[in-house]
């Protein structure tokens, strides 16, 4: 029997053609959360790491982001042992290019040999023949960038990888990308709260990029008592979190926000923001507030 849609309130955030050719809802599912302290070693609770995968499935997630270095290769592993085989319609993106020494230590490395020997490792790791997204997590400055993405073109021919894309980049260095393959997505930190990547977004917007903010939820101030995220919340009987990621929905159509939890309740709250509708006034009172 199908899950009646009333459940599943991923499906109520409208949807993104990744690439042209991939349609997912645009309320997703960060995995970066399900690794230990420091995104370092297991999870404490890996019983509750693979409920979460799993509802969020049924609660119509159809894109999970994660990276090799979560954990690392925690992150890919438990998505493998909670959901494959997996649905037809579902997108997983995965990164490579940082490298992990230690807990909370994360180092760039670009060279091409390391780029393909990361590309294999997260196909053993997820289990599948062919990455649908898959990410350069940070530009190694020590490695030409046309090394680097030419390397991911090179197994984008070889059909290991679908589409690519980037993270944490400029305008600039999302344009100079683009000279050395199709880039279909960038993820950027963006929320409510630090919009520094605006001029990022702007680009992405005008070319039909996907835009992929991570740390999507920081609200700080906003959400104080009386703040403009409290009131709007009240009057909505929401979250202030919810209200943050109701207003990345309604910034842009290209924007694919990927709250990420380690517990299901959370879970269930965040993707319940896909339901709250903002009006004009209460978007720009929002986006005015900081």
């Amino acid at each position: 029997m199908s899950t009646p849609t009333t459940a599943r309130p991923a499906d109520a955030s409208g949807t993104f053609d990744l690439g042209g050719d991939l349609t997912v809802n645009r309320l997703g599912y960060g995995a970066m959360q399900l690794t230990g302290p420091g995104v370092w070693g297991d999870p404490s609770n890996p019983e509750e790491a693979v409920r979460v995968l799993r509802s969020a499935i049924e609660l119509g997630v159809n894109f999970i982001d994660t990276a090799d270095s979560y954990g690392p290769f925690v992150s890919e592993r438990l998505i493998r042992e909670a959901l494959h085989p997996y649905a037809d319609d579902l997108v997983i993106a995965t990164k490579g290019g940082l490298t992990r020494p230690g807990p909370g230590d994360w180092r760039p490395v670009g060279r091409p040999e390391y780029l393909r020997q990361q590309l294999e490792l997260s196909l053993r790791h997820l289990g599948l023949e062919r990455i649908d997204l898959y990410q350069l997590h940070r530009i190694d400055p020590q490695v030409p960038l046309a090394d680097q993405l030419g390397e991911l073109a090179s197994l984008q021919e070889e059909g290991k990888i679908r589409h690519i894309g980037v993270s944490e980049v400029s305008v600039e260095q999302l344009k100079e990308a683009r000279n050395h393959a199709e880039i279909v997505s960038v993820q950027n930190l963006y929320n409510l709260a630090d919009r520094s990547a605006e001029d990022v977004l702007e680009y992405a917007e005008a070319e039909n990029i996907a835009f992929i903010p991570w740390f999507p939820m920081a609200t700080g101030e906003l959400a104080r008592t009386g703040g403009p995220l409290d009131a709007a919340a009240k009057d909505h009987g929401a979250s202030p979190s919810q209200l943050a990621l109701a207003w990345l929905l309604r910034r842009s159509p290209v924007m694919l926000p990927i709250p990420g939890t380690s517990r299901v309740a959370h879970l269930e709250q965040n993707l319940e923001a896909a339901r709250v509708t903002l009006t004009d006034a209460e978007f720009d009172a929002l986006s005015n507030a900081v």
